[in-house]
């Protein structure tokens, strides 16, 4: 098992990376002072795989369980559901101190947290994620939102885990396109941060693919630890945290348009490869630099250009992003593998060329 320790204060807490963790759960929140009662929220799908292995062994550990289930799907990131979720919460008679335990991917994730926030001020909030995108980006850093009508985490807070618990095994269950979407953000830290980790994906990208354990560890290992340093500089996401939107400004503006039909990590990938673009037409990412990123994409398995969207469409659900400033888009840019910097001059024609380009 590897750990990385996210450094924010009273805020701190552990990141457990590694092989049949799910088997731990119930006494490593009793090594964080937790006990009593006890919420999963999972989908059907994650319930059946993993639901009645987490309950029992947190039974064994003396916490009374209650699973709560919702559908899959972006759309249940909605304040009704949220509401739906509170009125379960207050029918168990969950107190301030009764864990919340997101059991799934990025939905359930921002869900579950969003819930943790809000319900009785907040309480306290497990992250155990069961998809690459989640393990590597959404479960860490304390983002958690439910969308407004077609845009996408509009209303949320910044709400640090307890834990998060990320056991690679729950992985192989992943169909090939799911694992292909968490290397998307994967991918992401190699070009934001750290080119030896870009130059490894170039180099064994088949190898995690095919799920080898020792390298998916390190994949996971390694991105949360890159978010992890990112987030300790800038927690509320004012400044340098902003890098960690590479992709997705434009990402964004496709899942929105699409009606979330694209997958997130299928438009980060899209929206990667656009801001390098972008960055190339500027004259500041080298062209061969582009073609590297483009390959790597493809080798991920993931898309590199828009699908049969409306460019303009896209523009305008871009204009809602939430890094807007003073009424400019700020955009993420490569300046070269493991190099970004953070842009508000990016006129709408590049785009616009990028997108179809």
């Amino acid at each position: 098992m590897k750990e990385v320790r996210l450094k924010l204060g009273n805020s701190s807490y552990d990141i457990y990376i590694g092989a049949g963790l799910i088997v731990q759960i119930g006494q490593l929140l009793k090594k964080a002072g937790l006990d009593g009662k006890a919420v999963i929220i999972t989908n059907p799908k994650v319930k059946s795989l993993y639901g009645d292995v987490i309950e029992q062994n947190l039974t064994g550990e003396g916490f009374k369980v209650i699973v709560l289930q919702i559908p899959e799907g972006e759309e249940q990131k909605s304040l009704e559901v949220a509401g739906s979720l509170y009125r379960e919460l207050s029918t168990f008679y969950a107190e301030r101190t009764t864990p919340i335990i997101a059991l799934g991917g990025g939905v359930i994730g921002d869900l579950a947290g969003f819930v943790a926030a809000t319900f009785l001020r907040g309480v306290p909030f497990i992250q155990i994620p069961t998809t690459l995108l989640a393990q590597v980006d959404s479960s860490i850093g304390g983002k958690v939102a439910v969308n407004y009508g077609r845009l996408k985490n509009k209303i949320g807070a910044f709400y640090q885990p307890r834990m998060v618990i990320s056991d690679i095994n729950i992985l192989k269950t992943l169909t090939p396109e799911d694992l292909s979407d968490g290397l998307a953000e994967a991918i992401k830290y190699g070009v934001i941060w750290d080119k030896e980790l870009f130059s490894f994906f170039e180099s064994n990208i088949d190898r995690i693919k095919a799920l080898d354990e020792s390298l998916v560890e390190e994949v996971v290992f390694r991105s949360a630890k890159i978010k992890a340093e990112v987030v300790e500089k800038d927690e509320r996401d004012f400044a340098i945290r902003n890098i960690l939107n590479y992709g997705h400004t434009i990402g964004h503006g496709i899942e929105a348009v699409s009606e979330f039909k694209v997958q997130h990590g299928e438009a980060v990938a899209i929206g990667m490869i656009a801001a390098g673009k972008i960055s190339h037409k500027m004259g500041i990412l080298d062209k061969n630099e582009l073609i590297r990123l483009e390959s790597v994409i493809k080798q991920a398995g993931l898309p590199t250009k828009v699908p049969d969207l409306d460019a303009g469409k896209i523009i305008d659900a871009i204009k809602h992003d939430k890094k807007i400033l003073k009424c400019k888009v700020r955009f993420i840019l490569p300046k070269s593998i493991g190099s970004v910097f953070i842009t508000e001059e990016v006129n709408l024609s590049l785009i616009r060329e990028a997108l179809i380009d």
